[in-house]
């Protein structure tokens, strides 16, 4: 139960985002209070130990670190370590009856170009590569500053880019400059990737929500690295955890809250522990839930409709070893970074297609990580025996699909993703998977609705809704601190914090940082 009747702030939702807000308003002075409806913070950034009986602790849900800035954690002060992967990516496929991949490292050099080479038959299509991505890092390098300042407009942020990559990435559709800079089918399926990861859209989608997809996997902080946090997820959550308590704030867990009844001096935010019913007056409500479920917090009935649709299939597995490729590629290379599977651009389309329609693809496109062989110290005792963690992310896979038959589904959703593994595998995938102390193998799968069952993010979408544009429209009204800041809603009293915030989405701790700063520019 809290100590004090009121606070300055009430944070609803103890998930990694509600930490660093937390955590900045504290050391600013302000009295916080954290509410979680589960028995941890962390939200999606946790480190678990899946599989009973076995000391590895998985990234249950999400795994890599881009978007968080340096600047936070050095203001917070955490305590957290980011690895870089030495593979970018390999990305197997099959041509002509030979199995073939493209490496791409972290550091692009001979191996790099040669793999290009290798699977194009000239230096043609690296050449394009490495041109496209220079320009993008050209945009990235431009907003990545802005991220943690006031929202700039369009206008403004365009100003200094390539007119050319800005309308491509921007104005237009991302297929158009896929297919015009590229001429290769695997190429142009792993520069597309970044735009489908967890939003179900076609390239050529009008929408642009591909686009803005696309934008923030390749921000952060100016390159766009994806990083692996040393000892998991959770190891990120923990050190925001431990900030916000060092400054002082505090944390409920098992304080579900039902309803915030905002007035023109605050708000009251209600909560529950167990049967027990508890109110709390603050100044200000820092959301850490989705959109969506704010609204019905403050009173409003579910719209089915708005309800964001989440896309994706995580599946954890723990293995006793790596399993060797087809290819020849040593699986420490070819599991170290990024392992696409099926991500062929005319696969991609083909899997968006019949999920569209209301059918499984029958091969999902799908990425692969390996968090063990760039950090093993979250396999425990296991890492002396050779074991290591996989996990998949399944592409084109949109709730409705499991909203009937779902078990039946749900079975022939995990058959297929690995079979399109296997595909590329000279041993079956489930041979190299361990048997717990129950029997039973390795595997956990998490579909949207389990997200949604398990993270409270409605529609299992891991970004709370569509991604929105890290800047303002030229004609957006940037009048009061929360929308210069881009977490204001309708009410003044209630701010959004999470990853429905402008800039929000993954782990970077954005929603909170930006949520913070309103709170503090208002006072």
């Amino acid at each position: 139960m809290s100590a004090r009747g009121s606070y300055d702030v009430v944070v609803v939702g103890g998930g990694h985002n509600g930490l660093t807000a937390a955590a900045y308003l504290a050391r600013a002075g302000m009295s916080v209070l954290v509410l979680e409806r589960l028995d941890h913070t962390g939200g999606a950034a946790i480190s678990t130990e899946a599989f009973p009986g076995l000391p590895a602790r998985l990234s249950r849900y999400s795994y890599l670190v881009s978007l968080l800035p340096e600047s936070i954690a050095a203001d917070l002060e955490l305590d957290v370590e980011l690895r870089s992967r030495s593979v970018a990516s390999y990305s197997p496929t099959i041509r002509d009856g030979r199995s073939l991949g493209l490496l791409v490292e972290h550091e692009e050099g001979r191996a790099t170009q040669e793999s290009f080479r290798a699977l194009t038959g000239s230096d043609d299509e690296y050449a394009a590569w490495q041109q496209f991505y220079g320009d993008v890092r050209g945009l990235a390098e431009r907003v990545a500053p802005t991220l943690t300042q006031p929202l700039v407009t369009a206008r403004a942020m365009a100003e200094g880019v390539d007119p050319e990559i800005w309308s491509a990435l921007v104005e237009r559709p991302i297929g158009e400059v896929i297919e015009k800079r590229f001429a290769d089918d695997l190429v142009r399926g792993v520069v597309a990737t970044d735009a489908l990861i967890g939003t179900f859209a076609d390239v050529h989608d009008t929408s642009l929500i591909q686009n803005r997809c696309f934008l923030y996997h390749l921000i952060g902080n100016g390159t766009g690295e994806w990083r692996v946090p040393v000892r998991g997820m959770g190891s990120v959550t923990d050190a925001l955890a431990r900030a916000a308590a060092k400054a002082g704030a505090e944390v409920l867990t098992n304080a579900g809250v039902s309803a915030i009844r905002a007035d023109g001096d605050g708000a009251e935010v209600t909560w529950h522990d167990g049967d027990r019913e508890h109110s709390v007056r603050a100044r200000t409500v820092l959301s850490n839930v989705a959109p969506w479920v704010l609204r019905i917090l403050l009173g409003e009935e579910p719209d089915a409709a708005s309800k964001p649709v989440g896309s994706q299939l995580k599946i954890n597995f723990l293995l006793s070893r790596l399993p060797r490729l087809k290819s020849g590629v040593d699986p420490r290379t070819a599991f170290a970074g990024t392992f696409h599977v099926g991500e062929e651009y005319d696969a991609l389309g083909a899997a968006y297609r019949s999920a569209a329609a209301g059918d499984l693809p029958a091969s999902p496109p799908g990425e692969l990580y390996c968090h063990s062989l760039t950090d093993p110290s979250i396999l425990g005792e296991l890492a002396s025996f050779g074991a290591h963690t996989l996990t998949y992310f399944g592409l084109h896979l949109p709730e409705p699909l499991f909203a009937v038959d779902s078990e039946e589904r749900r079975l022939e959703a995990v058959r297929r993703a690995i079979a399109g593994i296997d595909e590329h595998l000279m041993e079956p995938l489930l041979g190299c998977v361990m048997t717990g102390p129950n029997g039973e193998l390795c595997v956990e799968a998490k579909f949207p609705q389990d997200i949604e069952a398990d993270l409270a993010m409605p529609g299992g979408h891991i970004f709370h809704g569509d991604l929105a544009w890290p800047w303002a429209s030229n004609r957006e009204s940037l009048a009061t601190p929360a929308q210069q800041w881009g977490v204001a809603t309708d009410l003044d009293s209630v701010l959004l914090c999470g990853s429905g915030a402008r800039r929000g989405g993954a782990v970077s701790g954005l929603g909170g940082h930006n949520a913070a700063q309103a709170v503090l520019a208002s006072r």
